[in-house]
């Protein structure tokens, strides 16, 4: 009896250990392989979204692509798609592409590297304009025109000043519409005193005009108004730390070069406790020109 117990306990044994070896890899290996065993660094983009990106390559956030391309030894392809809601899902998470290149740090739906630049939303005004306020609550623009993008941080502290906001749409198809674009564009034109828009796209439009229009990066410190400076990282997916770790000493080793693609765009870039330490006014980036 005791035998014929051995003997089945032991057949049970053997089926279990079968199931583990079975079921094991699969689970595994039901998630992809990191990058480094593919072929390609896959980048998550939006093919009409400069200065960051656009499908000629022409954005900073194309440049940086090519230098971690360069560094891993592999070509650059993208997955393009209009940054707008849903494009994590649509890129990101259909395992498509491997890393948006532009995220803001804290953002719930990726995985957050270390960032690589922090700005902040930016003041974009006639290129002759007397106007140096840093506080968009300041009395000096009461009974402005001032366009802003909806749903934006600069809304809050427009809306306690006596000033005409003009919004511009937030959620568009960017292959055909730029809001933030047309706002600075509206200045140069006339149709605007002046708007508010993401530093990065402050900065590069506003130094596409001839002559330049003015940027006043708006001052981090003041939080009373709420938030208008973001940390700026890349997004990968969750559980791929070692993609994690080599993107995170990517950033570190090449800080100087990525700092220097960011000043040829214009950006105003921002120093830990808030203070601009590259004025968009005064960087002479030929990407803009």
């Amino acid at each position: 009896m005791v035998g014929s117990l051995s003997r089945a306990f032991a057949g049970i044994a053997r089926l279990t250990v079968l199931a583990l070896i079975t079921w094991t890899p699969a689970t595994v290996l039901a998630g992809p392989p990191e990058l480094m065993e593919r072929g390609a660094l896959r980048v998550c983009a939006d093919g009409n979204n400069l200065p960051f990106t656009n499908k000629a390559g022409e954005g900073f956030e194309n440049k940086i692509a090519e230098m971690m391309a360069d560094e891993l030894g592999l070509p650059v392809t993208y997955f393009w798609s209009p940054q707008i809601m849903g494009f994590v899902r649509n890129t990101l998470a259909l395992r498509v592409c491997d890393v948006i290149i532009g995220v803001a740090s804290g953002y719930e739906f990726v995985q957050n590297t270390s960032p690589y630049y922090r700005s902040v939303y930016s003041l974009v005004l006639p290129h002759d304009s007397p106007v140096t306020t840093n506080d968009l609550t300041d009395p000096a623009l009461a009974g402005m025109t001032i366009g802003a993008v909806a749903d934006t941080p600069p809304m809050l502290p427009l809306r306690r000043n006596d000033v005409l906001v003009r919004t511009y749409a937030n959620h568009v198809d960017t292959r055909t519409l730029s809001p933030a674009r047309d706002a600075v564009d509206n200045v140069a034109d006339g149709t605007l005193d002046a708007a508010v828009v993401w530093g990065p796209i402050a900065g590069y439009y506003a130094n596409r005009h001839d002559p330049p229009l003015k940027v006043v990066p708006l001052d981090a410190r003041d939080t009373a108004h709420g938030r208008q400076d973001f940390r700026i990282t890349m997004g990968i997916r969750r559980n791929e730390p070692l993609w994690m770790d080599w993107i995170n000493d990517f950033i570190m080793r090449r800080q100087d070069e990525i700092t220097e693609i960011l000043i040829d765009y214009h950006v105003p870039l921002l120093d830990a406790r808030g203070e601009l330490i590259v004025d968009p006014q005064h960087a002479d980036g030929a990407a803009g020109q």
